[in-house]
Parts: structure tokens; C-alpha cells; sequence
């Protein structure tokens, strides 16, 4: 089931062409133009991928590389890969735009950019692509719209001068948001701009919303509840709901976290929406069936980042299949939950370590699991109320951000063209995972 990650390069990338090696067409594979991939659930639905990984060897590459730093991960669309990155030593970030199949680079965008904030070390930011367009937002609150076609600049905005953002401890981090023919976006400003939507072609605002004292790190999503649909905002006072067409208010549920630290994708099942952060853990939200009001289902008991009941996630985007919630604790441990009441009915260490901040990547592909652990190993798991069985496990790449006397890799990959495509801080890398 492995073998074009075993053959030569040239031949994989005839196979990569649409084709296989008997000259039969193949399913056209899909995008991840963005965080969390085509519909920003970081689901992968492609099929016809293989079955096992060899156990305990490097992953063969299509092609690998040489980047800068940083922490965002990358994004696919229409046969190129979009990343960014800080070359060391410099005061500067890129937009990178490369050639999925060759890993060449088409172009880039450089600009100034001093850093201020904690862990300086590139970007946090997955880009998006729309159509011909791609929108950036770096660490130090500079946003892009670029042609996808050579990298020149449709339009910018800078948070700090335009909106008087305080940037967060962290940077920017939270991913734009395309609707139709807004681009929405956290911004953290001041006078009711935590988060503002922008034509995506002008750069012109059309609605700013909100305010809170710290900013966070959530990326928008938008969710459908009672038949409507509503623009979802986990900053750091609130979960809060917002009708996605104005910015006006739909619902809020307080939930002050500490350090700002509302970072994981909200997850929706049915007329439930989950939140967990590293601090004060857990919440489910009970959304009425109308979709006008919301309240709190039931929450974690704990405020401790150590002696945690629910799940603690630094920055793992839980599972919530609406019986069960898997997710990364704070200290590396994998847990299942019981999504009615919150209860664990498991954990183990086995899918990835111990330590302060330990996090993987927890991706869904058809009845099982691709877990990206931050120790660069890509694993196969089946994952049920039962418990954690792991199918297989192979080294993808390096870790190479040293955090708690560890070496780390804190982006998320992209899956696509029936690939992975990662990237730590030296090289970014395609790897063919299509069955043959």
C-alpha cells in the first residue's frame, strides 16, 4: 500500500499528475486552502489513501525545501503551496508561494516587520486563498491581500496604526475568514474592533464588533444554528455569536480565560458548540433551537493547568463527533471525553510525550485518524470510547523549535493532493500519501 512513497521522485511526480502508472485517471484530489482545510473543520476527506506508514522509518519526500522560521502552517490551492516565514536573523516576514509539484519557489513577499512579541520566531498565521487572491496576517499585526498570480499587493492594513490593536502576548495568530465577499477578521482593536470584516477585494471595512481587553488567538468560524447562520468569536471574556451579514450580537456566553488564551478551533455538533483552553479547561454550549440564545451545558471543574479533570489543550483543536471528544491535555496527554457530561473515560501518553505545552494535531480521515505529534511523527489511529489503537507510525520531519528543554514543531500541516505538506523551521515538505 506504500509503494510510490518508495519509488523514484520522477515517477512519483507522474503519479502526482492526475494519472497512475497504468495511464488510468484518477479522482481529481482536493485543496486545503486554508486553516482547517476546504471547510475549515480540519477534517481531510480525500480517500484512496494508504492504509499503513512504514513503521518507524523517515517518510520519503516528493520534495523538500529550505524555509525560515515560523509557527503558521502551510496552505494548497490550485497546484501551489502558500507558507510564511522570518529568515533568521532578520527583521522581516515572507509570503512564500511554491510549486506543489516540484516544491520550486514561484514567488515572494517580503516586509518589515520588528518583533516585540514572545517566542519570536516567524509567523503564526496560515494563509487563505480565494479564487486569485490570498490574504496573510502576520505575527506583528500586518495584513495582505496578494495576487496569487506573482505576489503583488491588492491591498494592506496594519492592526497597531489603523485599529490601535495591543498586540497579544503571542502575536496574531487567528486565520482570516472568507464569506462571500467579506474577509473577516481578528483584528483586537479599539472602539468596538475585535473583530472587523473587510470587502476581499478592496480592503475597505464594513462592520467592525466587539470589544475586549485582551484579543486571543481563535480563529472565526461560521456555524449554522436554528437555521441561521452565525458568525462564531471565542475571545478571551466570551464565546460569542454574531450574525455574520453586520457584526450585530446574536448570543454571548462569558468565559474569561486566562492569559487570553482562547486558541482552539470551537467545535459544532447538532446545537452544541465545545471550547477548552489550557487554564480553565472545558465548556459545552447549549444553543437554543431557535439559535436566538445560548447558555452553558455543563463545564470543567478545574482551573489548573496540572490538575485537570476535562481537557486542557494548549493549542490542539479537539474532535467532537457529538458522542465523544478527543483532544491533547496540557501536559501531552490524550483524552476521550464524554461529550453529555464531560466525564474522561480514558488517556495515554502513547500517541505523544509528557511535558508543559505538549500538543498534536488530531486530523480525521474516513473511520480513523492522522495525529501530527509536535516531535514530528505522523500516526494512524483509530480513536473510540474504548480507547486509543495506534495502526502505524513513521518519522514525517525534524522538530526543530526548542520549548521546555524540548524540540518542538508547532504548525499545522495541510493535507491535500493526497499529501501532507509540513514544515518546521528549516524546510517545508511534500510527502505522497496516495495508495497505489
Amino acid at each position: 500500500m506504500f509503494r510510490i512513497l518508495k519509488i523514484s521522485l520522477i515517477v512519483g511526480l507522474v503519479g502526482l499528475s492526475g494519472f497512475n502508472l497504468s495511464g488510468k485517471s484518477r479522482a481529481v484530489a482536493d485543496d486545503w486552502p486554508q486553516w482547517g482545510g476546504p471547510q475549515r473543520d480540519l477534517v481531510w476527506r480525500e480517500t484512496g489513501i494508504v492504509d499503513q506508514l512504514p513503521d518507524g522509518e523517515m517518510l520519503p519526500r516528493v520534495w523538500a525545501t529550505p524555509i525560515g522560521e515560523g509557527y503558521g502552517g502551510p496552505s494548497v490551492a490550485d497546484g501551489r503551496v502558500y507558507v510564511m516565514d522570518r529568515p533568521r536573523d532578520q527583521q522581516l516576514e515572507r509570503v512564500l508561494c511554491l510549486d506543489a509539484k516540484t516544491g520550486a519557489i514561484i514567488w515572494h513577499h517580503d516586509y518589515e516587520a520588528r518583533y516585540s512579541i514572545s517566542y519570536p520566531a516567524g509567523p503564526r498565521c496560515t494563509p487563505v486563498i480565494d479564487g486569485k487572491l490570498v490574504y496573510v496576517v502576520g505575527a506583528m499585526g500586518h495584513m495582505f491581500c496578494l495576487k496569487t498570480g506573482d505576489g503583488s499587493v491588492v491591498w494592506k492594513r496594519n492592526f497597531v496604526d489603523d485599529f490601535g490593536t495591543e498586540l497579544p502576548t503571542w502575536g496574531m495568530v487567528a486565520s482570516p475568514l472568507v464569506d462571500g465577499d467579506q474577509l473577516i477578521t481578528l483584528v483586537g482593536g479599539t472602539y468596538n474592533s475585535l473583530v472587523v470584516s473587510f470587502d476581499k477585494s478592496t480592503g475597505k471595512e464594513l462592520w467592525r464588533s466587539l470589544q475586549d481587553s485582551g484579543v486571543g488567538y481563535a480563529p472565526p468560524v461560521i456555524f449554522e444554528f436554528g437555521g441561521r447562520r452565525q458568525l462564531i468569536m471565542w475571545h478571551p471574556e466570551a464565546v460569542s455569536s454574531l450574525d455574520p451579514t453586520n457584526g450585530k450580537v446574536i448570543w454571548q456566553v462569558p468565559y474569561s480565560v486566562r492569559a487570553g488564551l482562547s486558541i482552539a478551533t470551537p467545535r459544532k455538533f447538532e446545537n452544541k458548540l465545545f471550547v477548552a483552553s489550557f487554564y480553565n479547561g472545558p465548556r459545552m454550549i447549549d444553543v437554543s433551537n431557535d439559535g436566538a440564545s445560548a447558555s452553558v451545558a455543563w463545564a470543567g471543574k478545574s482551573d489548573s493547568e496540572i490538575r485537570t479533570d476535562g481537557v486542557h489543550p494548549i493549542m490542539c483543536t479537539p474532535w467532537f463527533d457529538g458522542k465523544n471528544i478527543y483532544s491533547v491535555c496540557s501536559y501531552g496527554q490524550l483524552r476521550c471525553l464524554d461529550a453529555s457530561t464531560g466525564t474522561r473515560l480514558w488517556e495515554t501518553i502513547d500517541a505523544t510525550g509528557s511535558g508543559r505545552w505538549w500538543n498534536a494535531f488530531i486530523i480525521p480521515q474516513g473511520d480513523r485518524f492522522f495525529i501530527h505529534n509536535e516531535q514530528g511523527d505522523l500516526i494512524i489511529a483509530r480513536l473510540s470510547p474504548s480507547g486509543y489503537k495506534e495502526l502505524s507510525r513513521a518519522k514525517l520531519i525534524e522538530p526543530t523549535r526548542p520549548v521546555q528543554r524540548r524540540m518542538t514543531i508547532w504548525s499545522h500541516p495541510a493535507f491535500a493532493l493526497k499529501s501532507v505538506f509540513a514544515r518546521n523551521d528549516n524546510e517545508i515538505i511534500r510527502v505522497n500519501l496516495a495508495a497505489n
